[in-house]
């Protein structure tokens, strides 16, 4: 398959070779299947519902594209079925902090917003590696998008002290931000504050 399969002719026999390849050991071959999978998830989400489990399998595998696919999977899967993707916290959690791969990171950090957003106590494993991300990545490239993940994790089912946290880890660029920083900080403290 090319990666210009078009989502709509995708068949669960397809869908199950894809499985197999992205358990499989060509790297290639797991890059590709991870691919397809997203694009067709991004089209109709139940396309992957089925196969959470092998998702949160390859969050273990070496190559970024295959894990930033899984994460950005997974992030989507937790918005309609979040009880799904919680065994996936823990490579989420190493993908946050992987040192080579602004993507991997990115998509990781997506992911536990979204994770987060499901209830207090999920906000509340969350929001410790994000608070750390925050003070780790920014300023960097990726940074603004961070931000635009916080304003979706504000409007979330995040509870009382998460929220608290998250409007005083924001407070200072939005007094004292610049740009982008400011806007999305002042925004954030704004959803974050109007819910506590």
């Amino acid at each position: 398959m090319s990666n210009g399969v078009d989502a709509v002719q995708m068949t669960e026999e397809m869908r199950d070779v894809l499985v197999e390849k992205l358990a499989g050991t060509n790297r290639r071959m797991r890059q590709d299947a991870a691919h397809l999978l997203a694009v067709t998830a991004r089209q109709d989400i139940d396309y992957v519902l089925d196969i959470t489990d092998a998702l949160i399998d390859a969050l273990t595998l070496p190559e970024a594209q295959t894990r930033w696919e899984c994460l950005d999977m997974l992030a989507q899967i937790a918005t309609v079925e979040p009880n799904k993707v919680l065994g996936a916290f823990e490579g989420a959690e190493e993908a946050l902090f992987d040192d080579i791969s602004a993507s991997v990171r990115l998509s990781a950090f997506r992911f536990l917003c979204r994770y987060g957003a499901i209830s207090p106590e999920c906000a509340a494993r969350a929001w410790a590696l994000m608070s750390e991300a925050i003070q780790c990545y920014h300023g960097d490239p990726e940074y603004r998008e961070m931000l635009v993940r916080l304003v979706e994790f504000a409007q979330g089912n995040i509870g009382d002290e998460v929220r608290a946290s998250l409007v005083d880890r924001m407070q200072f660029d939005a007094k004292n931000g610049r740009g982008f920083m400011k806007a999305y900080s002042t925004e954030i403290c704004a959803v974050a504050g109007g819910k506590a």
